[in-house]
C-alpha cells in the first residue's frame, strides 16, 4: 500500500498536472482556425465536430492539416512539459489533455473525438508505439477504406503494444484513453455494424 505521507505530498502535483493537461488539451484549434480563416463556426457543418476530419469538410485542406497538427501537438506538449516533474505527472497531464480535447469546458463539454490528441500524447511517451499505431491504421485503411475502423483498431493495439514493451503504467493510461475513444466513436461503430459508414475518398 502506498505511503499515505508520500501520497499526500504527491497529490497536489498530480492534480496540477491533470488540470494543466486539461487546459492545454481544451484549446479548440479547429474552431479557432476556421473562424480566423473566415469560414464561420465549424460546429455548424458536417458532424458538428471540432476535429480535423470535420474541418476538412470545409474544403480547406490547409486549415484541416493545421487543426490536425495543433490537436496532436497539444497532447505531446502536455506530456513533455509535465515529464520535467516526473513520469506520474506526465501520465496525468496526458490524461488531462485527452479529456480537455474531448470535453472542453469552454464548449459545454462538446469537443472532438480525440484520435489526433491520442497520437500526440502517445508521441510524448513512445515513438516506437506510434509506429505500431501507424502500421495498424494504414493496414486497416488500405484493406477496408474505413478511417474510423482504422483509428479504433489502432487505439486498441496501442495499450497492448505498450504492455508488450514493458510500459505497464503507460499501457494503463492508454487503455483508459482507448475506452473513451470507443465511446466517442459509438455512432461510427453503429454505422460500421450497419454497413453505412462512409469510406475514405467517398463523398458523403
Amino acid at each position: 500500500m502506498p505511503d499515505p505521507i508520500s501520497w499526500t505530498l504527491a497529490a497536489p502535483y498530480l492534480l496540477g498536472a491533470l488540470v494543466f493537461g486539461y487546459l492545454l488539451g481544451s484549446i479548440p484549434f479547429g474552431l479557432i482556425f476556421t473562424k480566423m480563416a473566415g469560414m464561420g463556426d465549424v460546429r455548424a457543418i458536417g458532424s458538428g465536430n471540432i476535429g480535423a476530419t470535420n474541418v476538412l469538410r470545409t474544403g480547406n485542406k490547409k486549415i484541416a492539416a493545421a487543426t490536425l497538427l495543433g490537436d496532436m501537438l497539444k497532447g505531446t506538449l502536455a506530456v513533455l512539459l509535465a515529464w520535467r516533474f516526473g513520469p506520474d505527472q506526465a501520465v496525468m497531464a496526458g490524461l488531462g489533455a485527452f479529456l480537455g480535447h474531448c470535453f472542453p469546458v469552454w464548449l459545454r463539454f462538446k469537443g472532438g473525438k480525440g484520435v489526433a490528441t491520442y497520437i500526440g500524447i502517445l508521441l510524448g511517451f513512445s515513438l516506437k508505439v506510434v509506429l505500431v499505431f501507424a502500421v495498424v491504421w494504414l493496414t486497416t485503411a488500405v484493406l477496408t477504406r474505413y478511417s474510423s475502423l482504422s483509428a479504433l483498431l489502432a487505439t486498441l493495439a496501442t495499450p497492448v503494444a505498450l504492455f508488450w514493451f514493458g510500459h505497464v503504467q503507460w499501457a494503463e493510461l492508454f487503455a483508459v484513453l482507448t475506452l473513451i475513444t470507443f465511446w466517442r466513436h459509438r455512432e461510427n461503430i453503429t454505422r460500421l455494424m450497419k454497413g453505412t459508414e462512409g469510406k475514405i475518398g467517398k463523398k458523403e
